[in-house]
């Protein structure tokens, strides 16, 4: 799918977009105030049976981003984004992404972050699950918590800056 094609399948999508489920990520200070206490708090057992009934449709963009310190393209670059999307929703954008962040820079250089996760575009704020990373970052687990910057329909560049919380050794 063009770029032309892509932002109109953006543009048409805000507007049939509905809510789907509720996160803490529409309130970035609660996830940093739940990190804070999660040292109080005792794990929790859940156990489910569910039954998925498969519909095949869809898209998948495959991505290899600058990473950079401020929204500019002329920042400077701290590593590269990458990895890729899917559509994974019929009713509104809803993607499936796996994104490494690969770090080139000061003292994370080499390193990486892997994202894995649920990602509402079109939402104010997305959250989804930091699943591990390599160099610095082994055994990490937390949250990136996403919110567009920019989209420009004409040419469908799109800045997302990413807050991240990650537990790592």
């Amino acid at each position: 799918m063009g770029k032309i094609a892509l932002a109109l399948f953006f543009v048409a999508t805000v507007h049939t977009t509905v809510p789907f489920a509720q996160t803490v990520a529409d309130d970035p200070k609660m996830i940093e105030s739940w990190y804070a206490k999660l040292h109080q708090v005792k794990p929790k057992l859940t156990r489910l049976r569910l039954y998925s009934h498969d519909t095949l449709f869809g898209l998948v963009v495959v991505f290899d981003n600058p990473l950079t310190e401020e929204p500019q393209p002329s920042s400077r670059p701290v590593g590269q984004a990458q990895g890729f999307y899917a559509s994974a929703r019929l009713e509104s954008l809803g993607l499936v992404m796996n994104m490494n962040f690969v770090f080139t820079n000061k003292i994370y250089n080499g390193s990486t972050l892997s994202i894995l996760g649920r990602n509402t575009a079109m939402e104010a704020y997305r959250e989804m699950p930091i699943v591990g990373g390599s160099g610095i970052f082994w055994l990490t687990h937390g949250v990136a918590m996403a919110t567009t910057h920019s989209f420009n329909a004409t040419t469908s560049d799109v800045v997302v800056e990413y807050n991240i919380i990650a537990m790592h050794y």
